[in-house]
């Protein structure tokens, strides 16, 4: 008769590991009282290794946007030359949703925790304008001998942006719960009946529609040579402070 106990169970990656230390503590603590040595202490691993991984603590909250967005530059690239320049695009946005579909309680969180603060905001910007960029930079090279192509590929690279983070927001204030994918169908619908060679009727929206907001005005003063991102951060945090 067999003695031998269990395995224990195998510990997770250490990036896996960094990012689930990093975020029970942001939880626990807040953000801004939470320390890249704090995150290593729980982790138990060394403060190289956490650089190792991530640049800065900011990126330690979007640690799988890197590894999506090459994956939607490679099926970009990989698109047929023939395919409908349009529904690339939106099937390209949708590899996004992936990302986040896959883990739904860690994206709710990240959701939660940017809408808290300012700086996190600031940086997601940044993130966004990247996948902007790589949309815009494939239909920039569908439509280089048409008239306005650069105007058509960023005009269009910008709506497919903003129609799925409009359906992706809607989804993380349901807590996950709502179908996600139904919601960015619908979103990227709608781009498509707009711009595309051949129109697609949007599905419906799975969700209510976004209560209107009242009309408001910031204010905001800066310094001529400020760099972008200080202003955004600081248009941010009057935002959130004013809702």
């Amino acid at each position: 008769m067999s003695t031998s106990s269990a395995a224990p169970p195998a510990k997770p990656p250490m990036r896996d590991a960094l990012v689930a230390a990093a975020f029970q503590l942001f939880l626990e603590r807040g953000y801004e009282q939470t320390t890249v040595d704090d995150i290593v202490a729980l982790a138990e691993v060394g403060r190289r290794s956490f650089f190792r991984y991530f640049p800065s603590k900011e990126d330690v909250v979007f640690p799988d946007h890197e590894s999506c967005l090459a994956e939607m530059t490679a099926f970009l690239t990989a698109g047929e030359s023939d395919a409908e320049p349009v529904r690339r695009v939106c099937d390209a946005a949708r590899l996004v949703l992936r990302m986040y579909a896959e883990n739904p309680a860690f994206s709710v969180q990240r959701y939660r925790l940017t809408r808290r603060v300012p700086g996190l905001r600031a940086y997601e910007l940044s993130v966004v304008w990247r996948y902007e960029r790589a949309l815009a930079a494939y239909l920039r090279g569908r439509f280089a001998d048409l008239p306005d192509g650069t105007l058509r590929a960023d005009v269009i690279a910008a709506a497919v942006v903003a129609a799925h983070n409009n359906a992706l927001r809607s989804w993380l204030r349901s807590d996950g719960k709502g179908d996600a994918e139904a919601a960015v169908d619908h979103a990227l619908g709608c781009v498509q009946a707009a711009f595309a060679d051949v129109p697609a009727r949007p599905a419906p929206s799975p969700f209510p529609p976004e209560p209107p907001r009242p009309d408001d005005v910031v204010v905001l003063v800066a310094r001529r040579d400020a760099p972008l991102w200080q202003v955004v951060r600081r248009f941010e945090a009057a935002r959130g402070e004013s809702r």
